[in-house]
């Protein structure tokens, strides 16, 4: 701040010096050196008084700011009490908040203590009968010493039925699993079953047409059969009729048997040789 016045004040001087400076020359010239000096020394003096007034300014702008100051640290002061203040009521508020909500959680509990304690002695005047009772079997039974002892007996009883249904259920469960298994097997067979029916099915089908076709084949060689016993029979017929004519005409014509009686061709060819021999004659 110091040096921005002293920066300031040299401004200010050396504007009243160029001021000083650009006096007309004729002006400078005709005054007396007395005046001159008269001039100056006012000038000097106008420069100190502005930089006088400056000065004060500037302190009391200086004293301003730093009653501000002290202004502001207070405000600033009361405001952190405020702060503080507010953040110990804060506090004071939140811890009673706190206890508040403890207290009524507390109540809650209570009120749920107090309504267990009820339903339980509801449940002990309902099961009272039951310990009348249970004194009245005692009694009758006369061979337990006190209730617990009883009970005690009947819980082991009741924990061996127990163990005796859970064998019993694990019994079903496996009789369950031997039905169900069964009864996939059985499924399966009657399925293998229908499948070997189907088979069976299609081989008697198969069968059947074998007998068929060996019928037709049996038909058919029997017809052979029998085609080839004519064709046999006949052919002894021609045999026959050719040996025959074969010595019908080799006893006209006197011609030696030179052939078989067997060779049916070469009876033919001689045959032929006859014939065509009277065809030629008789030509």
């Amino acid at each position: 701040m110091d040096s921005d016045l002293e920066e300031h004040l040299r401004a200010a001087f050396r504007d009243k010096l160029r001021l000083l400076l650009t006096v007309p020359a004729r002006d400078a010239a005709t005054l007396l050196p007395s005046t001159r000096v008269l001039l100056k020394r006012r000038e000097v003096a106008e420069v100190g008084q502005a930089l006088q007034s400056r000065r004060e300014e500037f302190r009391r702008r200086m004293e301003r700011l730093a009653q501000r100051r002290e202004q502001l640290a207070r405000r600033e002061e009361e405001q952190r009490d405020v702060v503080l203040k507010y953040d110990a009521f804060l506090q004071e508020r939140a811890r009673a908040a706190a206890q508040g909500a403890e207290a009524a959680r507390l109540h809650r509990e209570l009120e749920g203590l107090l309504q267990h304690r009820e339903r339980l002695a509801r449940r002990l005047r309902s099961l009272r009968r039951f310990g009348d009772y249970l004194r009245d079997a005692l009694a009758g039974m006369g061979q337990f010493q006190d209730v617990p002892a009883m009970l005690v007996h009947f819980g082991v009883l009741a924990e061996a039925r127990a163990a005796l249904a859970q064998e019993a259920e694990a019994g079903q469960e496996r009789l369950a699993q031997g039905r169900a298994r069964l009864q996939r097997y059985q499924e399966e067979m009657s399925t293998e079953l229908l499948g070997t029916k189907g088979e069976l099915a299609q081989l008697h089908m198969r069968l059947e047409a074998a007998r068929q076709d060996v019928l037709q084949w049996e038909s058919c060689w029997a017809h052979v059969q029998s085609t080839a016993t004519q064709k046999t029979l006949l052919l002894g017929q021609i045999k026959l009729a050719v040996l025959n004519l074969f010595q019908l005409c080799t006893a006209q014509l006197r011609i030696p048997m030179d052939v078989a009686l067997e060779d049916t061709e070469a009876q033919l060819d001689m045959l032929l040789l006859c014939m065509q021999g009277l065809t030629d004659i008789c030509a």
